[in-house]
């Protein structure tokens, strides 16, 4: 019965490949870097999708930074990992959107973490701004896996996105930051 229902409701239905579209995408150079912002942010999507892929030279987190706002009353975060042998979560406001990981899970900064986080009705002036993402880091069978949001109280339209490491570290060579806006509802 269900492959007759799942057989109805893909009749006439083509996937779409369109939907995504290449804004900029950054890798680092030698010697790494502290940050990396998209500036210019077109006003011409529904919604941002950054995929990323990095690492840091020491076990520090990775968080974004909205339109140069440092602002602590306007971010808040939640998060909840799985390690394999175990799990946490947390929830805080802080000066940065705080999506990535928390220092303790980040425990090989050789290993690569990868993300994909999507930054909801960013060009609306009406509406708060949400971030959801998913992200993880294998470390030979001790990596974790994360899932988080956080919010930007701010209901400007968002123009700039920074990425920074935090405590003065700085992003490993190789890291790859892709920003992608997506089409559609």
């Amino acid at each position: 019965m269900l492959n007759i229902i799942a057989g109805s409701l893909s009749v006439g239905v083509t996937p779409s490949t369109s939907s995504y579209e290449s804004i900029a995408t950054t890798t680092v150079g030698s010697g790494g870097t502290q940050s990396i912002t998209f500036s210019s942010i077109p006003a011409t999507y529904t919604h941002l999708q950054l995929r990323t892929s990095h690492a840091t030279n020491n076990t520090t987190n990775i968080y974004f930074r909205i339109n140069g706002s440092t602002t602590a009353a306007e971010y808040g975060y939640h998060y909840i990992v799985g390690t394999g042998s175990g799990s946490a979560s947390a929830a805080s406001d802080v000066s940065h959107v705080n999506t990535y990981l928390p220092l303790a899970y980040n425990s090989n900064p050789s290993n690569f973490t990868a993300g994909v986080f999507d930054f909801l009705d960013y060009t609306s002036t009406t509406k708060n701004k949400t971030i959801r993402g998913l992200y993880g880091q294998d470390n030979n069978g001790s990596g974790y896996i994360q899932f988080g949001s956080s919010l930007w109280i701010n209901t400007a339209a968002i123009t700039s996105l920074t990425i920074l490491s935090t405590g003065g570290d700085y992003i490993n060579q190789y890291s790859s930051f892709a920003l992608y806006g997506i089409k559609g509802v």
